[in-house]
């Protein structure tokens, strides 16, 4: 397992799958391991996956100071593991609340992306977030499945600060609740940090208006690709996000919720690699579904 020091003295790991090009994957929970991620439904087989555990996560150190745990304090590890591979510039993919991370380095850093791929990543960074109506709109679309009647009530609860999280409302998060999903579900409480997550959120994390304006300079092709099914970006919210980088298209994937490459992963793998190996529709794909 390869390892790196970050400019505060904490060391950080990262964790390769595959071959060719490098890909360097941010993950979401936020501040959950990067094992979740898996090898991205195959994505292995055409990209090397650099999966890096943030700091306090995974195989990644605890920081002396935790306030690190903040999104924007992370932006120099992901520029230090960048210049730890050797590399002037990089692919990034980031998932959900990773997202943020890579918006916020891709705005400090713009000369270092060389490709953004986007997963079901709501625009925290931006002041975009998604909304309870937003969840409860795409948690509607799933009234026909036999586990609606019993998670329904209890997710809106939970959205309206009545209850605790529950996991009976963990298949509105997967376009298909199967035994694949209920693993990949069950594994979260031991790959997240909780302390890290509630500051990663800190207020101070976001300048939205200066982060807004960086992005829209960004030169580098973006992705930003959403879930039909994920309340947290609906494809409507991720449309408005890709509607501000001057290069960047959206794919929305069918039947997908907010883990696209467990749904459909032949579709995801197809996505991303079009996108990274820059053989897509480009700037002209925005708003329109994808493959």
């Amino acid at each position: 397992m390869p390892t790196f020091t970050a400019a505060d003295g904490t060391q950080l790991a990262y964790h390769v799958r595959g071959e060719g090009e490098p890909l360097v994957v941010l993950p979401g929970g936020p501040m959950r391991a990067s094992a979740y991620l898996g090898d991205l439904g195959g994505l292995d087989a055409h990209r090397r996956l650099v999966l890096l555990d943030l700091r306090g996560t995974g195989d990644s150190a605890m920081p002396a100071d935790p306030a690190t745990y903040r999104c924007d304090r992370l932006v120099d590890d992901v520029e230090v593991l960048r210049a730890h591979m050797g590399l002037d510039h990089i692919d990034v993919l980031a998932h959900s609340a990773g997202g943020s991370l890579a918006m916020l380095y891709a705005a400090r850093y713009p000369e270092r992306v060389a490709r953004l791929a986007l997963v079901t990543a709501t625009p925290w960074a931006l002041d975009m977030p998604a909304t309870a109506e937003d969840r409860l709109a795409a948690a509607r679309l799933r009234k026909g499945e036999p586990w609606f009647a019993g998670a329904y009530p209890a997710f809106e609860a939970w959205l309206a600060g009545a209850e605790d999280f529950d996991p009976v409302f963990e298949p509105f998060f997967y376009g298909r609740w199967d035994a694949v999903a209920e693993e990949h579900s069950a594994l979260a409480d031991e790959q997240c940090n909780d302390e890290a997550a509630e500051l990663y959120f800190a207020e101070g994390a976001f300048n939205p208006p200066a982060t807004r304006a960086a992005l829209a300079a960004l030169p580098a092709p973006v992705l930003v690709l959403a879930g039909e099914l994920d309340g947290g970006p609906r494809p409507d919210l991720a449309r408005r996000a890709a509607d501000l980088f001057q290069n960047a298209e959206l794919a929305v994937q069918p039947g997908a919720g907010h883990y696209p490459w467990l749904d459909d992963p032949e579709w995801f793998v197809r996505r991303v690699t079009t996108f990274l190996d820059g053989s897509g529709a480009g700037a002209s794909a925005l708003g329109r579904a994808g493959d």
